[in-house]
């Protein structure tokens, strides 16, 4: 058996491991990720990136790549509902409703002001390919996929972790000794060795997910990231089809239909298919069934994101319905919050309580998420069905008249029409959930707080009010260097460092940087928007969103979360600014 020592041990080759990695490698961490898989996933499962997201990916070389295969808002930036994909009769192939999401149609100018790059669309099985590519060539050899977790401890006095690892090919077994370990193993392995507890709802309900190759084309309306099939003749056909790629559009080739498999076996491939073919309204329909997988949906929290030397990240860490689409992006921005107070502490530029904030600053948006897409998925259940005047108080013979009465041109039509569309409306909570997505922001951990209040936030979470409050995401801005246009967010870069951003009057800010920089051994870069700058405000638009004046500064974090703020001149700069990163970095107690 051979041993093998590491500062970090990931545990977890999926979205929100792989990414950890990614980000520990851009800080310079030597780490070791083992999957117990032999490859990354085989289904689509998760498909929507959100627009943080892509962010994270642009901050550490990865949105390009992460881009070319993906679909672009405007290929799935609706939602829509339909009472079927086809069929003979005069309620088939109808439009119901149909609504911008996710930064598509009218949504888009709203997007493009919050950050400097779109969400996208691209299923697990195309993204964690890429994100290992990038793991690999960063950290070259210490990406074991075909080795799992075998049994973990605690050392004694809490210095470190050991592992057992054993390949599942060889069965050969290999002892690793670490620092820290991060569980990015959806809470199979690292959390049932410690004692994780889950609080929550284990079982909600389950559901079954059919993927399958078909040829769509003559019937399929392109450019939704989900269409919602509400079935006017039977209650069980209705469902949910979902493009899976690679090809976007009318010519996709792969699917994924949230199938009701009511009176049907799920291990039968021939009654399955044929429950398909039933709900599409295509009885010749020439398909290749890949897989069927019935999962039960979840709302659970982990009690502690931190367990002494172990964190959790991902699905090991929360658990939700995948309404709104925020577990995977979650996992990979918590994994993007731990990655760089590891290095700072690894490094020796902090002491181990920065690491407490990790559970300080993302458990309470693990709850808030989780809430959100909760209520997300049961209004959707419940309200929409009763948009178009279904719902459980509605026969099964009344079914088909209501959907009559809907598509009339009548006035009775017209009105059921009208009100369906206000109440499809409030489905902008999880469609056009910009705020959610992008908005949260950190109240208590590695932020000095200035007493401001934070910005109201909209009920259903569609409008995204930047600020450089301590705590929230850096505004995104257009700035210009030399001719070059780079966002804000770029300033941060990928490394460990801090990023003070000042104005024409913060001339002192770049001494103050220096000293306190040298006496906390902490890299800290000063950036002056303004006349006189490195940076040129490009429109203006950073002078509208600072909340500072020329003289004052805004302290941001390797994840580009403001640290600290002042905002306007300090008696002594220097000695504001080593007390902020002394607080951030836990070499002070507030």
């Amino acid at each position: 058996m051979s041993t093998v020592e590491v500062p970090v041990l990931i545990v977890g080759g999926g979205g929100s491991g792989l990414a950890a990695s990614v980000f520990l490698s851009g800080h310079g961490v030597e780490h070791l990720l083992v999957e117990r898989r032999a490859d990354t996933s085989r289904l689509p499962k998760a498909h929507y990136i959100n627009q943080r997201t892509m962010g994270i990916f642009r901050q550490y070389g990865l949105a390009d790549d992460v881009a070319e295969p993906a679909a672009a808002p405007e290929q799935f930036g609706k939602v829509r509902w339909q009472t079927t994909l086809t069929g003979p009769g005069p309620l088939d192939g109808r439009i119901i409703h149909e609504m911008d999401g996710f930064g598509g149609g009218t949504l888009r100018e709203t997007y493009e002001a919050a950050g400097p790059v779109m969400p996208a669309k691209l299923p697990q099985l195309r993204l964690e390919p890429v994100l290992r590519r990038h793991a690999e060539e960063r950290n070259p050899g210490r990406v074991r996929f075909g080795h799992e977790l075998v049994s973990l401890t605690e050392d004694e006095g809490g210095s470190g972790v050991t592992a057992e690892i054993r390949s599942t090919e060889t069965g050969e077994t290999t002892t690793v000794v670490a620092r820290y370990v991060i569980a990015a193993d959806a809470g199979r392995t690292v959390g049932p060795a410690l004692g994780v507890r889950m609080e929550g709802l284990p079982a909600l309900f389950d559901a079954t997910t059919a993927y399958f190759s078909a040829d769509l084309s003559q019937w399929w309306t392109e450019g939704s990231v989900i269409t919602w099939f509400l079935n006017p003749y039977r209650r069980e056909l209705s469902s949910a089809l979902i493009e899976m790629g690679p090809t976007w559009g009318k010519h996709c080739e792969e699917w994924g239909l949230h199938l009701p498999l009511v009176g049907i076996d799920s291990t039968d491939e021939e009654a399955v298919v044929g429950r398909i073919r039933e709900v599409l309204g295509l009885p010749d329909l020439e398909l290749t069934l890949h897989d069927v997988t019935s999962w039960s949906v979840e709302a659970v929290l982990a009690e502690r994101y931190r367990h002494g030397r172990a964190f959790l990240v991902g699905d090991a860490a929360h658990r939700q319905p995948p309404a709104v689409g925020l577990g995977l992006n979650s996992g990979i921005q918590d994994a993007h919050n731990l990655a760089w107070k590891l290095a700072a502490v690894l490094q020796g530029r902090a002491g181990d309580s920065l690491l407490d904030t990790y559970e300080a600053e993302r458990r309470p948006v693990g709850q808030y998420n989780l809430g959100w897409a909760m209520s997300a998925a049961s209004h959707h259940q419940v309200v929409i069905d009763a948009a178009v005047g279904l719902g459980p108080h509605v026969p099964p013979e009344r079914r088909t008249p209501v959907f009559f009465s809907y598509f009339s041109p009548t006035p009775v039509g017209a009105a059921q029409r009208a009100r369906a569309a206000e109440i499809f409306a409030t489905h902008r909570g999880e469609c056009q959930a910009l705020d959610v997505e992008t908005g949260f922001a950190y109240e208590q951990g590695a932020v000095v707080p200035d007493g401001s209040r934070p910005p109201a936030r909209s009920p259903l979470g569609d409008e995204y009010r930047p600020t450089t409050r301590p705590g929230h995401l850096l505004p995104h801005a257009w700035v210009e260097r030399d001719g070059t246009r780079v966002s804000t967010h770029d300033l941060v870069g990928s490394g460990t460092g801090f990023v003070l951003i000042t104005g024409a009057d913060g001339a002192a800010w770049t001494r103050a940087a220096e000293l306190a920089a040298e006496k906390l051994s902490v890299p800290v870069t000063t950036v002056r928007i303004g006349d006189g700058g490195e940076y040129t405000d490009a429109d203006g638009a950073w002078q509208r969103l600072r909340e500072t004046d020329g003289a004052g500064a805004v302290l941001v974090r390797p994840d580009q979360h403001v640290a600290w703020r002042a905002t306007g001149a300090e008696a002594d700069p220097a000695g504001a600014l080593t007390e902020a990163l002394s607080l951030v970095l836990g070499h002070r107690t507030p």
